[in-house]
C-alpha cells in the first residue's frame, strides 16, 4: 500500500488507517541531504532535507510494517533523553497550516518532523505484534491486488531462473494464523553429480487480511550464506517481476519497482 500526503485530508485518513500508530514502535529513523555546490560561496549548501520514520505497530491483531518519508523538510527535532524513550508510539499528532505538514510523534516534541508533503507506504502480515521471532533474515510482499500464486507456479518459476527446488509442506497447526494460504519450506534441489550447497528457507503466503491483495512472507532463523542469499534474491525477483506491491526487506520498505 502507498498514499501520498499532502492535504489535511490525507492526515485524517493517516490517523483513522493507522490509529495514530497507537502502540507502535519506531524502529529506525534516517534523514538523509541533498547537497548542490554553491559558486558564489564556493561551497556545498543543502537543498533538500527528508527524513525517514520506520514503524511497527498492530491493529486488530494484524502487524503492520509502515514507512512514512517526509519530503523537503524544514524543520527537525531529534532528541532523545537519558532514560526517556520516544521509539514507542503513545500516538502521534498531526497539522496541516499554511502549506505545511507537522508531525509530532511523542507528546514531548523530541521527535518532531515540518515538511511540505510525505508519502506513507505499508505491508501487513497475519499475526499479532506480539510474536517476536529471531530472524537472520527476512523479505515480505503485500500484492496490490491479486489471488495467491501456487507453489507451484513459485516452482516452475525458479526452475526457469535456473534454480530448482523442492517443496516441503508444513505440518498444519491447531490455531493457524487467518488468511494463511500455504506455508513451508523451500528447498534447492541437489543437481546429481554436483555437490554444491542447498538453501532452504521457510515460505508463508497469505491472501487479503488488511486490503490490497495478497502476501508473501520469506525468511530465515539460521544464516543462510551464498547460496539462501542467492534463492531469497531470485524469490524476490520472480514474485516482483510477475506483480506489483510493496516489499519489506530487512529494515527497508521498497516501493513498486524497487522491490527487487
Amino acid at each position: 500500500m502507498t498514499h501520498k500526503i499532502t492535504t489535511a485530508d490525507d492526515l485524517r485518513w493517516l490517523l483513522t488507517h493507522t490509529q495514530g500508530f497507537r502502540g507502535g514502535q519506531i524502529t529506525d529513523v534516517h534523514v538523509a541531504k541533498r547537497r548542490m555546490f554553491d559558486e558564489e560561496s564556493g561551497r556545498d549548501v543543502t537543498v533538500e532535507s527528508m527524513v525517514t520514520v520506520l514503524i511497527r505497530y498492530s491493529v486488530r491483531g494484524v502487524l503492520r510494517v509502515a514507512k512514512l518519508s517526509m519530503h523537503a523538510v524544514s524543520d527537525l527535532s531529534l532528541f532523545e533523553q537519558d532514560g526517556g524513550d520516544w521509539a514507542i508510539v503513545g500516538g502521534i499528532q498531526v497539522e496541516f497550516k499554511e502549506g505545511k505538514v507537522r508531525f509530532w510523534f511523542d507528546p514531548h516534541g523530541d521527535l518532531y518532523v515540518v515538511c511540505e508533503e510525505a508519502s506513507f507506504e505499508e505491508v501487513s502480515l497475519p499475526h499479532g505484534g506480539t510474536e517476536r521471532e529471531e530472524l537472520v533474515e527476512q523479505w515480505v510482499f503485500q500484492a496490490d491486488c491479486g489471488e495467491v500464486p501456487s507453489i507451484n507456479w513459485l516452482l516452475n518459476q525458479l526452475d526457469q531462473v535456473g534454480i530448482p527446488c523442492v517443496w516441503r509442506a508444513a505440518a498444519r497447526r491447531e490455531h493457524r494464523p487467518r488468511g494463511i494460504c500455504w506455508e513451508g519450506e523451500l528447498v534447492t534441489a541437489s543437481v546429481q553429480g554436483c555437490a554444491g550447497p542447498v538453501a532452504a528457507l521457510d515460505v508463508q503466503t497469505y491472501g487479503p487480511i488488511d486490503g490490497g491483495g495478497f502476501g508473501i512472507l520469506v525468511q530465515s532463523r539460521r544464516a543462510v550464506g551464498r547460496a539462501g542469499h542467492r534463492l531469497f534474491s531470485m524469490v524476490a525477483h520472480v514474485v516482483t517481476s510477475a506483480y506489483r506491491g510493496t516489499s519489506l526487506t530487512g529494515g527497508a520498505l521498497l516501493p513498486p519497482g524497487e522491490g527487487r
